[in-house]
């Protein structure tokens, strides 16, 4: 669909078009012709002159709109002077009008695409009160309201569902079109719509610190980070155009001026003054200037569909040259969902059902995945009476009284530090937790962790698109690492790791790395926001409804799928191929029609062709980076 403005410019373009159709067949001339012409070409040129004219006046002389100005105004004068011939001014004008009616109707389908996710938000939330539902603005609506949600309806707020179950679509944020199941206890995000059951949820957030609030405020601001192509783009332009205005007057009046002073020469004025204005004409950037943004603000929105949100087009730019992926373990190339696999005895310990309550109730006050994972398998309601003094050691494990039994549950580093002699191997692959009672071992108890399914599969499409090295940090053992590693097909692994030494093992990277090379970093956005702000790029995963993620990420990924790296490195790379064909093929035809014109083997009609037809062409193919869903 065309907006206001566009249809009006069609019209133009269509009126002046028929006019200059109908002035050809009438045969006038002198005054009376040129009067005629005005006619279209005041009706296609009227904005041109007048932006023309406020630039002079806000002393903003070089741009498109002088210089197309400049060129057919002084085409008409020619005409009037010399040859009665008017049809070039206004033709040139009318093409002129014809490549911005293009530009801006591509403009227009790349906002389209763009306003789909822009569609998330929400228009108001049902609050119940007094037995009736009322809509009211998302913005009123309180920490710890209950809102209900209706099939069809978008969810306005982040909060927890109370009652009821359903189907969501989150395909406007994570661009996963298979619909996701949702029941009582569960997080929910806004932006979803509900398809099938009535959902009551209380909001965890206000509606500004909702995740659909700042995913349309990431992408609304994209444009605002520059990258290096469109810096590169805007000196150019501020130099190149005052450099074509001026070479085109010396083109104008240099030679005649020569000529005078050459013996039996006489100077055709008319002659080198067209020239210059064909000069003039052939040297508008605007395929440049217009397609070079247009690209990146296209790939942005093309990426945004995908559910791939990039925050500028400088992290789009320094994704396309990505080299190195560093990739966190839990969460991101695994499932982070932890499975109690076995238990193993030490000699004299206490049965497996006593050492697996007394872990569980240790582990009672953690939030950490492991933690859940072994009350899961005790599968029993925790009593916070029976526990005391839980003191959590960072990086090791946790220490509690359970039942008036000192309890330590971790890792060997913890076993370690307090002195408890244990056993250090198992022959099965997996995380151990060690479990001590009152400072003797009583054995240890195998967490694994599965591996996403699209994990190896994108490990494998990285390296065929030419990334150098996939390395993994993990504070796992090195054993488990390995082996997920070896069946991943990642290169490196550095295991053992704490938060701290992550980022260390980042900036070891980063002064090893080739320097024409990008180092990317992927983490599931939880506690990986240090790293994620250090790497060239932080690629935050899975990260609908993370704060620090969004905070902290250069992309965006909204659901926890692997292949959503592998494409947000391909839409990248094709969007940079996309800036390098227009700015390549723009200059080079630029180059040879100003030389052409210049030796008077083109004249104004070649020009046309060198500003309108290759912005046309370049603002099209720009267009192509909206499309990215088979990449």
């Amino acid at each position: 669909m065309m907006n206001k403005k566009q249809k009006l410019l069609l019209i133009r373009c269509i009126v002046t078009a028929v006019l200059m159709i109908v002035l050809h067949f009438i045969p006038a001339g002198g005054i009376l012709r040129f009067v005629l012409y005005l006619v279209p070409y005041g009706i296609i040129g009227y904005d041109i002159l007048r932006k023309a004219w406020k630039g002079i006046r806000n002393r903003r002389v070089f741009d498109e709109n002088f210089l197309m100005a400049v060129a057919t105004i002084g085409a008409l004068v020619i005409g009037l002077v010399d040859n009665d011939d008017y049809v070039e001014a206004v033709a040139v004008m009318l093409f002129y009008q014809i490549g911005e009616f293009f530009q801006s109707y591509a403009v227009g389908k790349s906002r389209r695409n763009i306003s789909a996710l822009m569609d998330i938000r929400p228009d108001y939330a049902n609050v119940e009160r007094e037995g009736r539902l009322e809509q009211v603005d998302p913005d009123e609506v309180e920490i710890g309201t209950e809102i209900i949600v209706r099939p069809g309806e978008k969810v306005p707020i982040d909060g927890i569902v109370t009652e009821g179950s359903s189907s969501l679509n989150t395909s406007a944020l994570t661009g996963e079109s298979l619909p996701r199941d949702i029941g009582a206890g569960e997080e929910i995000f806004s932006g979803c719509i509900n398809m099938t059951g009535v959902l009551k949820i209380r909001t965890t957030k206000e509606f500004g610190e909702s995740t659909v609030s700042k995913v349309l405020d990431l992408v609304e601001n994209a444009s605002s980070r520059k990258s290096r192509s469109e810096d590169f783009i805007s000196k150019f332009a501020r130099i190149y155009t005052p450099a074509v205005c001026y070479s085109a007057l010396a083109l104008a009046f240099v030679p005649p001026l020569i000529g005078l002073l050459l013996p039996n020469a006489s100077p055709n004025w008319t002659q080198w003054v067209y020239r210059a204005l064909a000069f003039l004409v052939a040297s508008c950037p605007c395929a440049l200037v217009i397609s070079i943004p247009l690209s990146f603000f296209a790939g942005i929105g093309g990426a945004s569909k995908e559910g791939v949100l990039v925050k500028g087009s400088n992290f789009l730019e320094a994704l396309s040259r990505t080299g190195y992926v560093v990739f966190d373990k839990t969460g991101t190339l695994t499932q982070g969902v932890f499975e109690v696999t076995a238990v193993h005895l030490a000699e004299g310990a206490p049965e497996e059902s006593r050492v697996m309550e007394l872990a569980a109730y240790a582990e009672s006050a953690s939030s950490h995945p492991i933690s859940k994972s072994i009350r899961s398998a005790y599968g029993k309601d925790i009593d916070p009476d029976r526990v005391a003094e839980i003191r959590e050691i960072s990086g090791g494990g946790v220490v509690a009284l359970v039942d008036g039994l000192e309890v330590a549950a971790g890792n060997a580093k913890l076993m370690n530090d307090l002195g408890i002699p244990f056993e250090k191997k198992c022959e099965l692959t997996g995380t151990i937790v060690h479990v001590a009672i009152d400072r003797e071992y009583a054995g240890h108890i195998l967490i694994s962790d599965k591996i996403k399914p699209t994990s190896v599969q994108a490990i494998r499409s990285l390296k065929a698109s030419g990334i150098k090295e996939t390395i993994m940090l993990t504070g796992d053992t090195r054993a488990v690492a390995e082996d997920v590693a070896r069946e991943i097909g990642i290169n490196r692994v550095y295991a053992e790791l704490l938060p701290g030494d992550k980022v260390d093992k980042v900036e070891e990277l980063l002064n090893g790395k080739q320097k024409n090379y990008k180092l990317a970093f992927v983490g599931d956005g939880i506690n990986d926001a240090p790293v994620l702000s250090r790497a060239d790029i932080g690629i935050a995963m899975g990260a609908m409804g993370s704060d620090a993620a969004i905070e902290a990420a250069d992309v965006v990924l909204m659901d926890d799928d692997p292949m959503k790296i592998v494409k947000a490195i391909r839409i990248s790379r094709k969007c940079l191929r996309i800036v390098r064909e227009n700015t390549v093929f723009a200059i080079a035809v630029k180059i040879l029609a100003l030389i052409l014109v210049a030796l008077g083997i083109a004249n104004m009609w070649i020009a046309v062709f060198a500003d309108v037809g290759v912005m046309i062409i370049a603002v099209l193919n720009a267009i192509r980076a909206l499309f990215v869903r088979n990449l």
